[in-house]
């Protein structure tokens, strides 16, 4: 495996005699996305703003391509292009304007125009930032942080606020800039977003890591349970209630029945929990009008970890987002 473009060790940051980040430890491969995830307040902000040198940090390492962004912050800056959470521009300043303004901070700026192109931006390079929708503000965010041909982009929580079509277009561009060759480090509190971007990712809640790896493994190395949800017409839904109760109590695979609404019945087990289902429902004649496995997802991962289910907007006493 390739060393790491990023690397965070045992990373610690305080406000007084507040923890927002403890212990946090984490490395970043070359070319990937990865994500942090964890509900606002939960210490991931902080935690990049001290990869970026924006914040000291009281214990811990952390390297960016090899460098200490404590010790030589302009060093890292040369090869980092951060868009953060809450930026923004001049009202009156074009698209045009702020992406040679901000070319010019650097010695070998990438090329502006080829830039606007890649984010969709050409058709507004004269448009005051004020006049820009979200979706255009967040791709003129993203133009920035990458204006400098950086190695590395912080991208910190950039869709929220964006209606579902902006997001998804926020989605495939992202992945259009890992692809174009710079790794990327995804700051977000929404477990869809995690989902669908993230090559691996940690989970922080309140200022710890409590889960890392893929998504999608982390989401199989929950326990085994599996639910299934059926739904019937309506008068069948009290024997099918009555049957799949009866098989609960009596087949392995089987270990509880609920209500999953109108005329709907979920039925939790094993992973062969659907193979339990069927052939009963059939011996019986009793023939559904739908079967959907429940997927499991990051929330259930966060459940299992801390405990509590996730809330994307809790605000963590004494620490930062």
């Amino acid at each position: 495996m390739a060393e790491p473009i990023v690397e965070v060790r045992n990373l610690r940051k305080t406000y007084g005699d507040k923890i927002a980040v403890d212990d946090v430890s984490f490395a970043v491969q070359p070319g990937e996305i990865f994500g942090i995830l964890g509900p606002n307040g939960a210490g991931k902000t902080t935690s990049v703003e001290t990869l970026a040198g924006l914040r000291h940090a009281d214990g811990g390492t952390v390297r960016v391509l090899g460098i200490d962004p404590q010790r030589h912050p302009e060093r890292v800056r040369e090869h980092l292009g951060v868009q953060l959470q809450e930026a923004a521009l001049h009202d009156k300043i074009t698209v045009g304007e702020a992406l040679r303004l901000f070319a010019s901070f650097y010695p070998d700026p990438a090329d502006v125009d080829e830039l606007t192109r890649m984010l969709d931006l050409t058709e507004h390079t004269g448009q005051q930032f004020a006049k820009l929708s979200g979706g255009q503000k967040q791709r003129l965010s993203i133009a920035l942080a990458l204006v400098g041909n950086p190695k590395v982009a912080i991208l910190d929580e950039l869709t929220t606020g964006l209606d579902p079509q902006a997001r998804r277009s926020t989605w495939d561009l992202v992945e259009r800039v890992r692809n174009s060759g710079v790794t990327i480090l995804l700051v977000t509190h929404f477990m869809d977003e995690a989902e669908r971007l993230c090559d691996r990712l940690v989970v922080i809640d309140r200022g710890r890591v409590v889960a890392e790896g893929t998504p999608d493994g982390l989401i199989d190395d929950l326990d085994d349970e599996r639910t299934v949800v059926v739904r019937f017409a309506t008068e069948d839904t009290g024997r099918a209630r009555a049957l799949l109760a009866d098989l609960a109590d009596r087949h392995p695979d089987v270990y509880r029945t609920g209500d999953a609404g109108e005329r709907r019945i979920a039925v939790t087990g094993s992973r062969r929990v659907l193979l339990a289902v069927v052939p009963a429902l059939a011996e019986a004649d009793v023939v559904p009008d739908d079967v959907a496995t429940v997927s499991r997802s990051l929330e259930d991962v966060f459940l299992a970890v801390t405990g509590r289910t996730y809330d994307p907007q809790e605000l963590t006493e004494g620490a930062r987002s």
